[in-house]
């Protein structure tokens, strides 16, 4: 029996794992982790070694503004389960996905681990951002009670294929991906959150996957880590590459008076290269878009988040 077992397993990153990891991938229909029981239940089916941590409720700055209480609710509740589980089964080691947006709103730059709870997250996510924290802090208190091997990572924002392309709860980069397409289909403007200046770092998931890959060998520390690429590139940016991938001739529309987030996060994952992990092992963004661009369309209608 395969001793690895992988929450969030129809996910972005564990569609990327896939390619590189045997291992019993979880999906949401299986098992509620929000439910006690249904987690414990998982646990004693497979009796893993190790757990990659990847479940979690995600969404882009709409979904996460209107559903402040579900993102909150639904995150402490899915992780919470899933260590204390991990630590009554005896799991030798747990890798739990975090997420940049921990960070406080006014952190100095870069953004550095040991910042993390030096202040409140943006208002636009907060309710998801603590939720996420608490990894963090249930992961450290099982280590220094029981003696887990339980590891934290933090990403920015991940992008790839088998994204989530909800037009409402999406990330960004799917966002774009989709509104473009869909408006070259319909030969109508394409209508954007914010004036696209904000600037963000994105990192592939297939980089994603292999990084936690190369942590489940190497890293053993109670401290978080950041795992992502450090390049930054404006909005604005990426909706002008995916025009010219589309090959999209109309108009952008940017409704300035809607939420845009926060101007930068730019990260700092000198730690990571410190471990082994070396930059130019992070693939060029423009191809990995382009690539994922040429995805979504072949696979249209049919991807996730479609309604």
């Amino acid at each position: 029996m395969n001793k690895i077992l992988v929450t969030g397993g129809g996910g972005l990153v564990a569609s990327a794992l896939k390619k590189h990891l045997e291992a019993n991938y979880i999906l949401s229909p299986e098992y509620d982790l929000r439910d006690a029981a249904q987690c414990a239940l998982m646990f004693e089916k497979y009796k893993p070694e190790k757990v990659i941590h990847l479940a979690g409720k995600v969404g882009g700055i709409a979904a996460n503004q209107n559903k402040l209480a579900d993102f909150f609710y639904d995150n402490i509740t899915i992780n919470t389960n899933v260590l204390h589980f991990a630590k009554e089964y005896g799991v030798k080691k747990v890798f739990s996905m975090m997420s940049s947006c921990i960070y406080p709103s006014d952190s100095s730059y870069p953004l550095l681990e040991k910042n993390i709870h030096n202040g409140e997250p943006h208002p636009s996510n907060f309710a998801y951002a603590y939720a996420k924290r608490m990894l963090d802090v249930q992961s450290r208190a099982y280590r220094q009670q029981y003696g887990c091997n339980f590891i934290t990572a933090s990403p920015n924002n991940i992008f790839g294929e088998n994204d989530n392309f909800d037009i409402k709860d999406s990330h960004v980069i799917p966002a774009i991906i989709r509104k473009v397409y869909e408006a070259k289909q319909k030969q109508t403007d394409v209508i954007l959150w914010g004036d696209g200046s904000p600037l963000r770092e994105f990192t592939y998931s297939g980089d994603v996957a292999k990084i936690i890959l190369f942590l489940l060998e190497n890293y053993n520390e109670q401290e978080p880590i950041n795992i992502g690429s450090t390049k930054e590139y404006s909005i604005k940016e990426v909706a002008e590459y995916v025009c010219d991938i589309f090959d999209y001739k109309g108009k952008i529309e940017w409704q300035k008076s809607e939420l845009q987030g926060q101007l930068r996060k730019p990260s700092d994952n000198s730690k990571l290269l410190h471990l082994g992990w070396k930059e130019e092992e992070f693939s060029d963004f423009k191809n990995n878009l382009k690539n994922v661009c040429k995805w979504f369309e072949q696979n249209y209608p049919n991807v996730r988040g479609y309604i």
